[in-house]
């Protein structure tokens, strides 16, 4: 079956660290794809190149899964644009797209659902039966494709991370399962979110953890109480942005004169590639075994992770090389260093 590797998730987990990169919908919307505000992953149908491209070049930078843009390519948020009979199509294409590329290189190809905007814990039988139902046949399409396992991911809700959770099982597959953290302490249902890993991990969970909303300063602390309380293996995707105490997700990020930046003018709290490379080195520290990135991630994040991982990946043949920057480089001319002068003062 395409997508099944030799070497699965589980086994390549045991063996090391796992390099995970999403940031499929932003990086994408940057480059002309995506419409911001919906995020339905359109690209699929519409422009299957632009993603073929984005999975290349994070296979090229060090990226050891491949996932399938199916995030938000679910019955709901296709009724938003009016797309719902391209629904099995969009998500067949997606795996399809991830498969061929995997193929490339050594990566496996992950299943992707997300939250569905559908889950009420003030309705919670009727509202999980609408869950379940739209997993279902994400995944049962996903399946059929190919995929190595499923990541279930950005989940507000335990509810709705344990009907995934569910549904992933029952097909067999190995379970990722990671909750966004828009609230300081608690998922949107009232679980602390270590408390929260702890009950995934105890349901089954092969892989339980975090992803999206905060960057690496206020993610890892988070993070590493999460790996001190559970045995399965732990995720860690936080988003590139330099969130901090007083605005710990991306969604706060504000301007100095209050203006919230979230999600299209985000680019003044970009992290670097050295940050992201340290956050990284951190991560692997802490004891994380699948270390990853979020929504603003790009190649060159993923690069510069991979080689703070003590990696040489296909794209390290490109790593700067600034030693010789004809203005800055060692062996800058004295008629070059006047281009110094007005940086200098």
């Amino acid at each position: 079956m395409p997508g099944r590797s030799a070497r699965g998730i589980l086994d390549r987990l045991k063996a090391g660290v796992v390099l995970g990169a999403e940031g499929y919908v932003f990086e994408l919307e940057r480059r002309g794809y995506i419409k911001a505000g919906p995020y339905v992953p359109e690209v699929v149908l519409d422009f299957p190149d632009a993603l073929r491209e984005l999975h290349r070049e994070f296979l090229r930078a060090g990226a050891d899964v491949m996932v399938a843009l199916t995030y938000y390519a679910h019955r709901g948020k296709l009724k938003d644009v009016g797309r719902e009979n391209d629904l099995e199509a969009m998500n067949r294409q997606a795996v399809r797209i991830a498969n061929e590329v995997a193929r490339e290189g050594d990566a496996l190809v992950a299943g992707d659902i997300c939250n569905t905007w559908a889950y009420d814990p003030k309705d919670k039988e009727a509202s999980s039966q609408v869950v379940r139902a739209m997993y279902e046949e994400q995944l049962s399409w996903a399946a059929d494709e190919g995929i190595d396992f499923v990541i279930a991911e950005t989940n507000d809700y335990l509810g709705e991370a344990l009907i995934a959770l569910q549904v992933i099982k029952e097909l067999g597959l190995p379970a990722m399962v990671t909750l966004a953290t828009t609230r300081p302490h608690q998922t949107w249902d009232g679980y602390g979110y270590v408390d929260a890993c702890k009950i995934l991990a105890d349901q089954g969970a092969d892989i339980v953890g975090l992803n999206c909303d905060r960057g690496p300063a206020t993610m890892l602390p988070i993070i590493e109480q999460v790996r001190g309380a559970v045995s399965s293996y732990v995720a860690a995707q936080p988003v590139p942005y330099k969130t901090q105490a007083s605005m710990p997700t991306f969604e706060s990020l504000k301007t100095a004169d209050g203006t919230n930046v979230f999600p299209i003018a985000l680019e003044s709290f970009l992290c670097t590639r050295f940050e992201m490379a340290d956050y990284a080195r951190q991560a692997q520290a802490l004891g994380i075994n699948y270390v990853g990135i979020c929504c603003g991630g790009a190649p060159h994040y993923v690069r510069a992770m991979a080689e703070a991982l003590g990696r040489t990946v296909p794209a390290s043949r490109y790593s700067p090389a600034i030693e010789l920057h004809p203005m800055i480089g060692a062996k800058v001319e004295e008629k070059e260093k006047e281009f110094l002068v007005d940086w200098k003062g």
